[in-house]
């Protein structure tokens, strides 16, 4: 059998694969099992910061590999704890949950939502707001918290307790406001899954208003945003605004599965012995990884992160075949008027990885990607989009 065949009979067939097998590479650059090289311009969906097979990264993880691999949260853990003190130090947070994915820290940040509700206000049914066309994870919550018709099927029923505001109208939230009891507002300053948009500072500050005139939570969804993707180690930081919830995964551990729910003052005391837990969160292994990340995300590096995001808005802008950018730092939509999947395929034949959000191309290179690399890719995107090859 084939690895291909093998893939198909053993792995659950949940995955819509390209016709692509990665077997190695360095940086920027990965290379198949037939040994072509690709610009990886989407770092395994925006967790390979530092790209492939990263010295320090790989250092930092071999040496907690040679002391112990994991321990349980039942005892006292240094590359946790680091990681933690890291965390709160870059944010303003007072206390940090580790998972092991970005649902989970979103699960938490609910659980947190929840029961800050009920110890603020007594018991009661607790609702929180995300918005349409928001993506908050695959478990059955964080499908029910997600903004989008089509992933509520198939898995019925769902938690109740969600509200869906439309993204950049204020009044729309306002609306859900008048509805009931609502314990926090949840959303990503960049919907990734749903197209690559930002949303408008106005509209975050607003929300960020409401939230304090509501007595509500404004909890920031980083799984995707976060960890240096955006131009700033965290994008609220870049909006000016001052959540009480922000969770993150992806790019945070580098490779390695970990989340985190990081708890400010009007919370940090809300999860008590007992009310959660996680086997996995804060493996020695993965916080180790994500120290390394974390150490190196510096304002140099965040420079160069919006530097090379205008390169590619001013390269891609109104180029041949492209009707749209968007997004933020180096995590960035890109609007085709051929079919995105012909455009994939014709990026894929010239050597440069990215991937799709629903209609867009999808960029997520590293965040130190080599200007060279980097220009080879915007001009194999522009000759794709325009049908031609090079």
């Amino acid at each position: 059998m084939s690895f291909k065949q093998k893939d198909k009979q053993y792995i659950a067939n949940t995955y819509g694969r390209f016709d692509l097998h990665l077997v190695s590479g360095k940086g920027s650059f990965v290379y198949d099992d037939e040994g072509k090289e690709y610009v990886d311009m989407a770092t395994g969906i925006a967790v390979n910061t530092f790209g492939v097979a990263d010295e320090a990264w790989t250092e930092a993880v071999t040496a907690q590999l040679a002391q112990i691999q994991h321990t349980s949260n039942l005892y006292y853990s240094t590359p946790c704890i680091r990681l933690a003190e890291l965390l709160c130090l870059r944010t303003g947070a007072k206390k940090v949950f580790f998972g092991n994915s970005g649902a989970e820290a979103n699960e938490c940040a609910i659980k947190v939502a929840r029961k800050w509700a009920q110890d603020t206000y007594g018991v009661g049914d607790y609702t929180i707001i995300t918005l349409k066309n928001s993506f908050h994870g695959r478990t059955v919550t964080t499908l029910a918290a997600t903004g989008q018709d089509v992933f509520h099927k198939d898995f019925n029923p769902f938690p109740q307790g969600f509200a869906y505001a439309t993204a950049n109208d204020l009044q729309s939230v306002e609306a859900c406001f008048e509805q009931g009891k609502i314990a926090a507002v949840m959303m990503e300053l960049v919907q990734g899954e749903g197209g690559v948009i930002a949303l408008d500072k106005g509209f975050v500050l607003g929300v960020e208003r409401l939230c304090r005139e509501k007595g509500a939570l404004l909890m920031i969804d980083e799984v995707q945003t976060g960890n240096g993707r955006c131009g700033n180690l965290y994008a609220f930081q870049g909006y000016g605004i001052s959540p009480d919830v922000v969770s993150t995964a992806k790019g945070l551990g580098g490779g390695l599965p970990i989340g985190a729910t990081m708890l400010f003052e009007r919370v940090e005391n809300t999860l008590t012995a007992g009310s959660h837990g996680s086997t996995f969160g804060g493996n020695p292994i993965a916080a180790a990884g994500a120290v390394s990340v974390i150490e190196r995300i510096d304002e140099e590096l965040l420079l160069g992160v919006r530097e090379k995001s205008a390169y590619i808005f001013s390269e891609l802008s109104g180029a041949e075949g492209i009707v749209s950018v968007s997004g933020l730092g180096l995590m960035i939509g890109v609007g085709t008027q051929k079919d995105v999947n012909e455009v994939l395929k014709a990026c894929f034949e010239m050597g440069v990885l990215p991937i799709k959000a629903k209609n867009k191309l999808r960029l997520l290179p590293a965040l130190n990607i080599p200007m060279s690399a980097l220009k080879r890719a915007v001009a194999v995107i522009k000759a794709a989009a325009k049908g031609e090859r090079i």
